[in-house]
């Protein structure tokens, strides 16, 4: 009868801790410390579990926070030199140390641990920094509560400039309720871009409009990064010093930057030689050239007409080579073997005796 007696009471016993390890399963990613309080130049033993496997966590302790309203100052508000990046397992557990160092402002503080990438998720647990100063958090205010109904979106598209280095640019658009007893007039939101692990830069922009209590309002925010901003960056939005939203966006690379670089690497070194080779021609001594002398080897020219010239036979043969026209002849032929001398010929030869009755009389010559 004692057994099960005993037994009973360690079921009744054990049953709340079960309910809590279940209730901190279903509510998400956990967080807990070695240590509740240390001082500066300790260190303290963090681990979680219910996060996502593989994840990139970051760790921090942060100031002006409590688990409910969260890091009010967003990361601004925490130690960022000191913190440490750790990657969870296959079942999403984690378990690493974290030294000891006093946040830019007064507790109550916090240890906080977020995700790097991927989908956002965070979560916080007290710890007290021995020796640092401690300030009441600033109060909330009464008026209306704003909070987001609906995942964020990031709208828009890159167009031929971007891929050319132009700005990225998008529109942050999410849907936000009045929670509160009392309207929002033209809530102004802040706006920040991160890259990495860098805090990002915020900045204001006001929605012109009236929240009414329990009513909703669509907001679209612009949201710009720098000219050849490329890579995986993340939108963050914060309201009342509280972080509302995060969407991840991811840049592509301008390639049409790199595509200029090689044109300009190719076709100026190009077009520098082409302008040099000008100079040096425009420029070289053509005089000097042409005063080296004869070259080696000259073209023999030949005469473009050869005359031969008999010998004269009184005024007949005069008269003769007066009529008879010029004729060339080539250079290897000499004046008897000539062919055209045969035709210049009066007569077969004979005597010119003045009895010769072939001989042409003075009268006929005239």
């Amino acid at each position: 009868m004692r057994i099960p007696a005993l037994v009973a009471v360690l079921a009744l016993l054990l049953l709340p801790l079960t309910g809590a390890t279940s209730a901190a399963a279903a509510g998400g990613p956990s967080v807990k410390l070695s240590k509740s309080q240390a001082g500066t130049g300790g260190s303290i033993t963090v681990s979680g579990s219910g996060w996502r496997p593989h994840a990139l966590l970051m760790m921090l302790i942060c100031g002006q926070a409590t688990p409910a309203r969260g890091v009010i100052g967003g990361t601004n508000s925490c130690a960022n030199a000191d913190g440490r990046a750790v990657t969870t397992d296959a079942k999403g557990v984690f378990s690493k140390k974290l030294p000891v160092s006093e946040p830019p402002v007064p507790c109550p503080c916090v240890v906080h641990v977020a995700t790097v990438t991927g989908a956002s998720a965070s979560a916080d647990t007290v710890f007290k920094v021995a020796g640092h100063a401690v300030e009441p958090l600033p109060a909330e205010p009464s008026t209306g509560r704003l909070s987001v109904l609906s995942d964020t979106r990031l709208d828009g598209s890159s167009g031929l400039l971007t891929w050319f280095g132009a700005p990225p640019s998008r529109t942050l658009v999410f849907t936000v309720g009045n929670a509160g007893s009392s309207p929002v007039k033209n809530p102004v939101f802040q706006v920040g871009t991160s890259h990495g692990v860098f805090a990002p830069q915020w900045d204001d922009q006001q929605y012109s409009g009236t929240i009414a209590p329990g009513g909703k309002a669509e907001i679209k925010l612009p949201v710009e990064l720098s000219a050849g901003a490329h890579g995986d960056y993340t939108v963050s939005m914060k309201y009342g010093g509280r972080v509302l939203a995060e969407q991840p966006w991811g840049v592509g690379r301008p390639w049409g930057v790199t595509l200029f670089w090689i044109l300009v690497c190719v076709v100026v070194p190009a077009a520098v030689f082409r302008i040099g080779m000008a100079v040096v021609d425009r420029l070289r001594p053509r005089k000097a050239a042409r005063s080296m002398g004869p070259p080696r080897h000259r073209a023999l020219h030949m005469p473009t007409q050869v005359t031969l010239r008999m010998p004269k036979l009184g005024k007949a043969a005069a008269s003769q080579e007066a009529v008879a026209p010029t004729t060339s002849t080539l250079p290897w032929f000499t004046p008897d073997s000539d062919p055209g001398t045969a035709a210049g010929r009066l007569s077969a030869p004979h005597d010119d005796s003045p009895t010769s009755p072939t001989t042409p009389t003075r009268k006929g010559l005239t």
